[in-house]
């Protein structure tokens, strides 16, 4: 058997395993630990108590991935990244505030501020969004985007199943860019791809509809920075040569994240027509939207795996259009946007949350 294809097998099989066990025992021994919707049913979409570790097998499996790779690869020292220095500090330090936040409900401003820090710590150690020759500005651009996608893949994090199975499809997309296009030819992140997404199919088993466990802010916050990372890595800078138009990169991206960004977006807009703060918790996202018009929390599930399906597929074609100067032609692709952004959309404000 070829050595990588046994490398990428024990990638899939043994974060998917420790996945499985971690939050089979989780489900054991957590009582109170982690329970959420003991006082906050106007904000989480469940009304039962059910634990919110689910990020700890998350963050578990992905140290396990770095591990494992210095194992196989004991000649390699992948700690003189700078790359990987980063997302190691910055990652533990977006799930140890997810996991504070999680118990003691820390107050906004800090978990702002050490989302800031995260930003940061990327952004010094790189990658950074380069869309300029001005190392400022996308420095600037990549904080933001750390920023965004953190609170983003928390805000969507509101029904079962919905946060994980976007962010799989996000690092799909990810590592089938850098497979196809070799934007980065270090294979450990290839398999830190693959053992991420495995970690998130095993995590499905409890947190598909109906839930048996949240992924918490810990997963949430984890994840977020985690895909905020990896599409400035992948998606974001598939093309180093500044050869690619800003805006053919912006669309990329647009499309990938196609899910999350309606969602929020479709929040936003609401929130503030009402003179809402679009910071807060609330059961009006498009997830909630599509059960109020009758669809079942596993349909909307399905309508999001689609979605991002989709999302990830044209986005692929949308890299290999624009790698092969078929730049206007790959925007024959962004309609999908706009018409599930119609569609969602419309649906929040054609069915309205019921009165109590």
């Amino acid at each position: 058997m070829d050595k990588n294809l046994l490398i990428s097998f024990l990638f899939i099989i043994v974060p998917w395993l420790i996945t499985l066990v971690i939050n089979g025992l989780l489900l054991k021994f957590s009582q109170t630990l982690g329970i959420r919707n003991k006082n906050d049913v106007t904000i989480r979409w469940s009304n039962t108590s059910k634990p919110s570790l689910g990020g700890i097998s998350m963050y578990v499996s992905f140290l396990i991935c770095v591990f494992l790779y210095l194992v196989i690869n004991v000649q390699t020292n992948i700690f003189s990244d700078s790359h990987l220095i980063g997302l190691f500090i910055a990652s533990g330090l977006a799930f140890v505030m997810g996991l504070a936040d999680d118990a003691y409900n820390t107050k906004p401003l800090l978990k702002f501020s050490i989302q800031i820090v995260c930003g940061l710590i990327i952004a010094m150690s790189g990658p950074v969004i380069n869309l300029s020759s001005h190392y400022w500005l996308n420095a600037f651009l990549t904080v933001f985007w750390v920023i965004i996608l953190m609170n983003s893949l928390n805000m969507l994090d509101n029904m079962d199943g919905i946060t994980t199975t976007v962010v799989i499809f996000i690092l799909l997309s990810c590592l089938c860019c850098n497979l196809v296009f070799k934007v980065d030819r270090i294979s450990y992140w290839n398999y830190i791809l693959i053992g991420l997404i495995s970690s998130l199919i095993g995590f499905l088993r409890y947190n598909a509809p109906s839930a048996k466990i949240f992924m918490g802010d810990s997963g949430s916050q984890f994840l977020g920075l985690i895909a905020a990372f990896f599409s400035i890595k992948f998606l974001w800078n598939f093309d180093m040569s500044f050869q690619v138009p800003v805006w053919n990169k912006f669309y990329v991206v647009l499309i990938c994240f196609t899910a999350p960004a309606i969602d929020s977006l479709s929040v936003v807009i609401n929130r503030l027509k009402k003179r809402q703060s679009p910071m807060v918790g609330g059961k009006d996202h498009t997830t909630h939207h599509l059960v109020y018009a009758g669809y079942s929390e596993r349909q909307v599930w399905y309508v999001f795996i689609f979605i991002s399906f989709m999302a990830s597929f044209l986005g692929i074609i949308m890299i290999y259009l624009v790698r092969n100067e078929m730049r206007y032609e790959s925007l024959l692709l962004t309609p999908f946007f706009f018409i599930a952004f119609y569609f969602l959309y419309r649906n929040t404000q054609k069915y309205k949350q019921p009165d109590k």
